[in-house]
């Protein structure tokens, strides 16, 4: 199956310094570098070298390398040598298995939500929807709301491992979606839509189907593009 284009690769990365905070610097470099990754400024496959990211951000390496060990332990980086690390790229089969994995969670945890959730949460999230819908919002913007609408059905659910999962799941996605031309957010907008509305019927079947529903039309708009 053929691969996705690569975006081109930018020439440099500009980090601004950290800030002295209570939190340690090796979480905010960490924090710093994930939001990076998965915001897209930082492609697959680009150099991430320790050194330079310590004078970037100005620390030290310790705590540097500290982010850089825990980013890669959560499957955001790989280790280049012994003293950089890259992006790391999601292949097409590991996609597909990580969206047939969402499919079987998120389908159990929405039909656990459905009869749970509060209603007043739902039109909080339906207002969002209408908002984005209305005006213009990019790339980043869409996927933080689409993160906060996924975790949010898992952890109504009531089981405390969904919303890990989930999480875990959506972020090795992006990672394959880093470098895919795909863009879908009207169609998102009213799939959620939709799965909203199955929520409020308190549906657990209905529910689970449009969340399955929502699921497989993102993945057959990547196979479309695979093919094209």
């Amino acid at each position: 199956m053929p691969s996705l284009p690569s975006p081109a690769q930018p020439a440099t990365i500009t980090i601004t310094p950290l800030e002295v905070r209570s939190a340690s610097l090796a979480e905010q470099a960490y924090e710093r570098l994930r939001t990076l990754i998965l915001d897209r400024k930082i492609f697959p496959g680009s150099p991430l070298q320790e050194g330079r990211l310590a004078d970037d951000l100005g620390i030290s390496r310790t705590p540097m390398r500290e982010a850089l060990v825990r980013l890669a332990g959560e499957g955001l980086l790989v280790r280049r040598d012994a003293r950089s690390y890259a992006v790391r790229a999601l292949g097409t089969k590991e996609y597909f298995d990580c969206m047939r994995a969402r499919e079987v969670i998120e389908g159990e945890a929405i039909a656990l939500a459905a009869t749970r959730i509060d209603a007043a949460d739902l039109d909080r999230l339906q207002a969002e929807i209408e908002a984005l819908n209305a005006g213009e919002h990019d790339e980043t913007e869409h996927w933080h709301f689409d993160d906060k609408f996924h975790v949010f059905i898992a952890t109504a659910s009531g089981n405390v491992v969904f919303p890990r999962l989930v999480e875990e799941l959506r972020v090795n996605a992006r990672l394959f979606r880093l470098h895919s031309p795909l863009h879908r957010q009207r169609e998102n907008h009213n799939e959620h839509g939709d799965i909203i509305g199955a929520l409020r019927a308190r549906d657990p079947e209905r529910a689970r189907q449009a969340m399955r529903e929502h699921l497989r039309s993102l993945q057959e708009d990547v196979k479309r593009a695979l093919t094209d």
